[in-house]
């Protein structure tokens, strides 16, 4: 009878042991993803090992062979760029999600219009606008190309403060360091000691897409296809659609 079953135990297919999946994502996914990797970890016994910083800074470490199995870019040029390297798995990339980019205040602050018409300076009164890297994670980048498309970045780029990620200009606004911070609408409703007054349209920007696909040199990537053929799934989406997020 022992012998029976250490034999059954034995021949047990793999796929019944659970896994660990690292997931390199963008820093606006903090509070989301990490709902949707408990939510999948309760169905599946999976666990997702969550790594979250600027799309630019994990990317850069991916190319340097860091252990991700699965990466998660808050805009596509960070994607492109591992995939022309061979960095990820082409055929597993997909659109995961979209977003919105908005100005944000502590305090009173009344809502504006967001045209050319501005007095952007005015509102920071000798404060900062924080901002995440313009030249380099995406939420920078799209807020810098809306200023620039409402002609307003000259006259505000003295002012900005810029910071590794877009959480820490959040944090800047709402700890009350800057009066103004651009960042993405999921960011605004994760703290609420910030509030939107102003949302970009569309135009002035590129749109804001999040990419995601398993990496080449991923050790899981099985693991990596499931969870993010899961992270697709109604129920993953309405977890992210209640944190802010659009789907395709």
């Amino acid at each position: 009878m022992i012998r029976a079953l250490i034999l059954a135990l034995a021949v047990l297919p793999a796929t019944a042991q659970a896994r660990d999946i690292t997931v390199f994502a963008a820093a606006s996914l903090t509070d989301a993803l990490t709902r949707a990797a408990a939510a999948y970890e309760a169905r599946t016994g999976d666990h997702a090992v969550l790594a979250f910083a600027g799309s630019s800074a994990l990317a850069r470490q991916i190319e340097q062979g860091a252990p991700a199995d699965l990466f998660v870019s808050a805009n596509e040029a960070w994607m492109d760029a591992l995939e022309t390297g061979g960095m990820i798995d082409s055929a597993s990339r997909i659109d995961l999600l979209g977003n919105t980019l908005v100005l944000i205040a502590d305090g009173t602050a009344e809502p504006v219009t967001l045209d050319a018409t501005l007095d952007l300076p005015g509102l920071l009164n000798g404060g900062h606008l924080a901002m995440a890297l313009v030249q380099a994670v995406p939420a920078g980048i799209y807020g810098k190309a809306a200023l620039e498309s409402l002609g307003l970045w000259d006259r505000v780029e003295p002012m900005v403060a810029q910071t590794d990620n877009v959480r820490a200009a959040l944090a800047l606004v709402a700890t009350g360091e800057a009066p103004l911070g651009i960042t993405y609408a999921t960011d605004a409703l994760a703290d609420p000691r910030v509030h939107v007054i102003g949302t970009f349209p569309p135009g002035t920007h590129p749109a804001i897409t999040y990419p995601a696909a398993v990496t080449a040199q991923a050790a899981q990537p099985q693991a990596a296809r499931d969870f993010l053929t899961w992270l697709q799934t109604p129920e993953a989406r309405a977890i992210f659609v209640a944190q802010g997020f659009t789907t395709p």
